[in-house]
C-alpha cells in the first residue's frame, strides 16, 4: 500500500516523528513490520515475544482476522457519523459494553477516544452530578496525559507539568503492603487490620477536605504501571461504603485492568463491588482501533436530563472503532479469553514465585490473572530498590537490553518488571519468556545482597 523500503522506516521516522515520553535525541524505536498472536517482528524479521501486549492493550493478541474484517466491513458501509447522530453500530456497541459491566448495572455509555479522555469525562460527570469540585485519587496511580487526567495521576509524571494542570485534586496513599508507610515496624499485621488502617486514612482525608466538597474518588481497581498493587480483601468494599456514606461518586479506572486482564471482565468484580462510574480503553478494542468509554449508573446520567452535559468529542462513537469493540468482545466470548486469563493466573503465579525463590534480586512478586510484576531490590531485608524512585539504573537498563536482545519485549518501571502479555498466551509461551527473564535476572543478582 505504501511504497517505502523497510530499511527507510527507521531513518524517516527519526527525521519527522515527535516522540512521546522521550528525549527526542535519544529515541531508538523498534521498527515493527508485522504481528500475530503473542509475537511481533521487526523489519529484519527478528521475532519478539510480546510480554507487554504492546502498551498493555492487545488483550486478544495480534492480527485477529475477525476484528479486522469487522472494521473493514464497517469502513465500507459507514466510516463516520457526527456525534449527535446515531448508527446501528453505536446502538449495538453501547449494549455490548453494558452487558459486560459489573452486574450490568452501568447502563449508560459515553464513548471517548482513549483512557485519558475517559477519565477526564468521568471527572466532569462526577462534578456535574454532585455540584462539588474535589477529586480524591491515589499517589501510586496513572490516569492519562491530558491536563485533568494528569492532575489526577499521583506518580511523578504529574510533577513535570505542575502547576499548569486541573485544580481540585487531593491524593491519598495506596494500600501497598510490601512498602506500607504505616506498618514498617509491624509488617505482620493481619490483612483485616491493614485494610482498616488504609480505609481510616482515606476517611480522615475525606473529613479534613470536607465531604461536601468532594465529587469523586478515582482509583485504578488494580494499580497498573505503579506496581500492580492488588487491594486487600475488604478495601474496595470499604471505599464503596465511604462513598455511599458521604455522597461521593466512586470512579473505577479499568483502562489497564479491564477486559479480562485479571481473570474477570473487570478487576473490580473480584470484590463484588459496583462503582458509580467506570472508565475503560485499551482492551476495549484490544487496540485494533482507538476507543475509550465511560460507563455509568443511570442516576449519574439522569443528572443531565434537564440540562446539557457541556462536553463532547468530534470522534465520539467512531463507527470503525465501535466495530472493533463489538468484534473484540465477541472474540473474547467465543474464545473464552477471560476464562483463559483466569486459568493462567495460577500458572503465572507459580512461575513468578519460582523466579523469586531462585534470585536474590527479587524482593516480591505479585499477580492477579495475567497482570504480574517483579519488584527488584538490592537488599531483601531493607527492600532497597534496584533503581531509585522515579529513575532507572545500570542494572535495570542492562536487564531490559538483555531481554530485547533475546527477543523478549517487556516493560520495566523504575525497579520493577511488569508481565502483561496478550491474554491468549499459552503456558509454553509464558515459559519461553520466563526463561529469558531468568537469564536476565543474573544481571540484577550481581547487585543484590544475598
Amino acid at each position: 500500500m505504501f511504497d517505502l523500503p523497510d530499511d527507510e522506516i527507521l531513518p524517516l521516522s527519526k527525521e519527522h516523528v515527535f516522540w512521546t515520553w522521550s528525549a527526542q535525541a535519544k529515541v531508538n524505536p523498534i521498527p515493527v513490520k508485522r504481528a500475530k498472536g503473542v509475537y511481533f517482528w521487526d523489519v529484519e524479521d527478528k521475532r519478539y515475544l510480546d510480554f507487554n501486549s504492546m502498551t498493555m492493550c492487545v488483550n486478544i493478541g495480534h492480527g485477529d482476522e475477525r476484528v479486522i474484517k469487522a472494521m473493514q466491513e464497517q469502513a465500507a458501509e459507514l466510516p463516520y457519523a457526527a456525534p449527535g447522530m446515531t448508527t446501528k453500530i453505536r446502538a449495538v456497541a453501547s449494549k455490548a459494553v453494558v452487558d459486560v459491566t459489573p452486574q450490568g448495572k452501568l447502563s449508560k455509555i459515553l464513548f471517548t477516544l482513549g483512557g485519558a479522555d475517559a477519565n477526564e469525562n468521568a471527572i466532569k460527570l462526577a462534578r456535574g452530578c454532585t455540584k462539588r469540585h474535589k477529586i480524591l485519587a491515589r499517589y501510586r496511580s496513572y490516569h492519562g496525559a491530558s491536563a485533568g487526567a494528569m492532575a489526577a495521576t499521583g506518580d511523578p509524571r504529574r510533577v513535570a507539568w505542575e502547576p499548569n494542570l486541573m485544580t481540585g485534586v487531593v491524593h491519598f496513599l495506596d494500600p501497598y503492603r510490601y512498602r506500607s508507610t504505616f506498618h514498617r515496624s509491624n509488617p505482620d499485621i493481619s490483612e483485616a487490620e491493614f485494610t482498616r488502617d488504609y480505609l481510616d486514612h482515606l476517611e480522615e482525608i475525606i473529613l479534613y477536605e470536607g465531604p461536601d466538597s468532594i465529587a469523586g474518588v478515582l482509583m485504578e481497581s488494580v494499580t497498573g504501571t505503579n506496581g500492580i498493587i492488588i487491594p486487600p480483601e475488604g478495601y474496595m468494599q470499604g471505599v464503596r461504603a465511604l462513598c455511599d456514606k458521604y455522597g461521593i461518586v466512586m470512579i473505577a479506572d479499568e483502562v489497564m485492568s479491564g477486559f479480562g486482564r485479571t481473570g474477570k471482565w473487570f478487576a473490580i468484580e473480584h470484590w463484588n463491588v459496583v462503582p458509580d462510574i467506570m472508565t475503560m480503553a485499551k482492551g476495549l478494542t484490544s487496540a485494533y482501533a482507538p476507543l475509550g468509554a465511560v460507563a455509568m449508573k443511570p442516576e449519574i446520567a439522569a443528572a443531565f436530563d434537564e440540562h446539557a452535559f457541556e462536553s463532547g468529542l468530534t470522534y465520539t462513537s467512531h463507527p470503525i472503532s465501535l466495530a472493533a469493540a463489538v468484534a473484540n468482545i465477541s472474540v473474547m466470548r467465543e474464545d473464552k479469553i477471560v476464562e483463559h486469563a483466569a486459568a493462567m493466573g495460577p500458572v503465572l503465579k507459580r512461575m513468578l514465585s519460582d523466579l523469586g525463590e531462585a534470585h536474590p534480586s527479587v524482593g516480591e512478586v505479585r499477580n492477579i490473572g495475567l497482570f504480574g510484576i517483579l519488584e527488584l531490590v538490592k537488599d531483601r531485608k531493607t527492600k532497597e530498590p534496584m533503581a531509585p524512585w522515579n529513575s532507572s539504573s545500570l542494572e535495570m537498563n542492562s536487564l531490559k537490553k538483555y531481554c530485547l536482545d533475546h527477543g523478549l519485549f517487556l516493560y520495566t518501571h523504575w525497579h520493577t518488571v511488569l508481565i502483561i502479555p496478550p491474554l491468549v498466551i499459552t503456558e509454553e509461551q509464558l515459559k519461553e519468556g520466563m526463561d529469558v527473564l531468568e537469564q536476565a535476572l543474573a544481571i540484577t543478582d550481581k547487585a543484590a545482597k544475598d
